[in-house]
């Protein structure tokens, strides 16, 4: 008896010592499963957050209405290039030596009956105290052919300050006879008293016409009839 009681003293203590030198192991915890949801992707497009600046409404001002423009509206025409002419310059009549040449009519009848049948050509010539003597040259021309009537030279009259005229009749031309209805075709000339010339005009045509005199006759008490 006294041995078992021995035998389990020993048991116990050297159960005891060992539960004491010999460390129990702590047991390690399990893993926890964690179930993370995968986000798939989304096929509704992201549209960005707007930003909206509040602008503040004055109470009691007009907005201005904008001003119509009144200029006028320029069209440009473009003319084609085919239609397009050079600029000519305008020649310019030959007055060397003289300052102007008119005449009081266009057209005149031929000397007769028919009035008017006088015109007067007035000439200004620059150097008036040079000038002696001024011709006036006049022809006809037929309206029809190419057929001229002979040079007349007639001396112009002086009225001062180099101004002279003189008043044509178609009687003292030459070769009166043979034209019913012409142009009279004039050039005037200046001299000196030694004969120099010192101032000419280019030929005038077709600016001064003749027109034939028709007398109208005019009924008197003698061919009258009741």
């Amino acid at each position: 008896m006294k041995k078992i009681i021995i035998l389990l003293l020993s048991a116990g203590l050297t159960i005891a010592c060992g539960g004491i030198l010999a460390p129990v192991p702590t047991p390690k915890p399990e893993p926890t499963i964690t179930n993370t949801a995968t986000l798939l992707p989304s096929s509704t497009p992201v549209t960005p957050t707007l930003t909206f600046t509040l602008t503040p409404t004055l109470v009691g001002i007009k907005t201005p209405t904008p001003a119509l423009d009144a200029s006028p509206t320029v069209v440009v025409s473009v003319t084609p290039l085919a239609l397009l002419t050079p600029s000519t310059p305008t020649p310019t009549f030959q007055l060397d030596g003289f300052l102007s040449v008119i005449t009081s009519l266009n057209e005149f009848y031929k000397a007769g009956v028919c009035e008017p049948s006088v015109v007067r050509i007035t000439a200004q010539v620059v150097d008036y105290n040079g000038a002696a003597y001024v011709l006036l040259f006049v022809r006809f021309k037929s309206m029809t052919a190419e057929r001229y009537g002979k040079w007349t030279k007639i001396d112009m009259e002086t009225i001062g300050a180099g101004t002279y005229f003189h008043d044509l009749s178609t009687a003292e031309m030459r070769e009166d006879a043979y034209f019913q209805t012409a142009w009279i075709e004039y050039q005037i000339v200046a001299t000196r008293k030694t004969g120099v010339e010192i101032a000419r005009t280019g030929i005038y045509k077709e600016k001064l016409k003749m027109l034939e005199c028709v007398p109208t006759a005019t009924p008197t008490s003698a061919n009258v009839k009741p």
